[in-house]
């Protein structure tokens, strides 16, 4: 038996991306389901980074779900980078004319987000099997999904692919209609969560010879590390003994003696990619977040990427809806890959620069000195950073010729 109903925009994927787009349309009186084919403990149990951008945490606040971000997050002015020894601040605060960003991490705020719908009583589909987009090219596109042992169809205007780089939206799309850009890095990130004070107030990025280490945070009380390791490597060869003595290696003497190590709360091994789909409509089919782009997460840019994605879909639906007009529709591809872009360029520039890649030989690692004497020593790079880092303008380059 199948089971139909309707709705103005269905949803696929119930992570950051969905639940922000669900609440941007909410507030606009905008009806929307969202379809999840995993639980809502194993979305939350998702460990992922955590630096918001300033559009990102006013989009937060926007919709409601800012007040623990503000009282638990961290608000960071700035960031070290570690190179032969040696710590160079990026003021961004001072760099960027008082811009910062917020330390909180990707569980929390999908919890936000996850609380924020259920006490509005809006409605999210849990465990559907088998989800699949139906009609995008027309004007009456539906979704169906198995549940409970039954069929369920859900009718839409519009459907919004938020369901990640292995969904099933862009998976959908003519093989004809989409071009695919990829990058993928011969190393990844072996990451370990524990719950002891981080090593500094502030991440610190390092270029070792031995590889490349973050010291991040996601509290004052719990810590986040990566090293850079061969796409080889096994996570369960690692044990937090290995781990930790393999950090303190790639540290200077006062990360050293700052280290605090304990038990890992969780170890895992993230591959790197940097990814790009175009265009990003098909349709009445909108990709946004990880289904249309990945980047390697260096730059911090994936999550806010995502949030900015969504803004704009949600802005030109409400356009639609309000207004009878389909240029933001019409235009969203384009906005959002100029933006896309450019967190790409600056997420493999900044991967490039503090990764080692003993497969391009010794000039490799040169040119990166180089670059590195050059960052240290120049007021205008070290802006260039901080200004990618911070995040650029939602409107940044749309001038009147697109020249600002």
């Amino acid at each position: 038996m199948r089971e139909r109903a309707r709705t103005q925009v269905a949803i696929v994927g119930a992570g950051p991306s969905g639940l922000l787009l669900g609440q941007l349309l909410a507030r606009a009186r905008i009806d929307a389901v969202i379809v999840e084919r995993q639980t809502e403990q194993h979305v939350l149990g998702r460990i992922r980074a955590g630096v918001l951008e300033q559009v990102c945490v006013d989009l937060l606040d926007e919709v409601g779900v800012g007040a623990r971000m503000r009282r638990e997050g961290l608000v960071h002015g700035g960031f070290a980078m570690l190179w032969q020894g040696r710590r160079h601040r990026i003021d961004m605060q001072r760099l960027t004319g008082g811009k910062s960003v917020m330390v909180y991490g990707q569980t929390e705020l999908t919890r936000d987000l996850m609380d924020a719908r259920a006490a509005a009583g809006l409605p999210t589909i849990y465990e559907a099997a088998s989800v699949a987009v139906h009609d995008f090219d027309g004007p009456r596109p539906r979704l169906t999904y198995q549940k409970d042992g039954q069929t369920h169809e859900l009718r839409c205007d519009f459907i919004a692919g938020c369901d990640g780089f292995h969904g099933v939206c862009r998976a959908s799309v003519a093989r004809d209609a989409i071009r695919e850009y990829e990058k993928v890095y011969p190393f990844g990130w072996l990451g370990l969560l524990s719950d002891t004070p981080p090593v500094s107030h502030e991440l610190i990025y390092v270029n070792s010879p031995r590889g490349f280490s973050l010291c991040s945070m996601r509290s004052p009380t719990r810590s986040r590390y990566y090293l850079q390791v061969p796409l080889t490597e096994r996570v369960e060869d690692w044990s937090d003994e290995a781990f930790w003595q393999e950090l303190r290696l790639r540290l200077d003497q006062p990360g050293r003696d700052a280290l605090v190590s304990g038990p890992s709360l969780e170890k895992s091994i993230a591959p790197l990619r940097s990814f790009v789909a175009e265009p990003l409509r098909f349709g009445r089919l909108f990709l946004a977040g990880d289904a249309g782009h990945i980047v390697p997460p260096t730059g911090a840019k994936g999550l806010n990427l995502a949030a900015t994605d969504v803004k704009y879909l949600a802005n030109a639906l409400v356009q639609h809806y309000r207004d009878r007009s389909d240029a933001g529709l019409d235009t969203y591809s384009e906005r959002c890959l100029r933006r896309i872009w450019r967190a790409e360029r600056f997420s493999w520039w900044f991967t490039s620069l503090m990764h080692r890649f003993p497969e391009d030989g010794p000039i490799a690692a040169k040119l990166q000195d180089a670059e590195l004497d050059y960052l240290f020593n120049s007021e205008h790079a070290a802006r260039t950073v901080a200004e990618n880092y911070v995040g650029l303008p939602l409107d940044f380059g749309e001038g009147p010729r697109g020249d600002t």
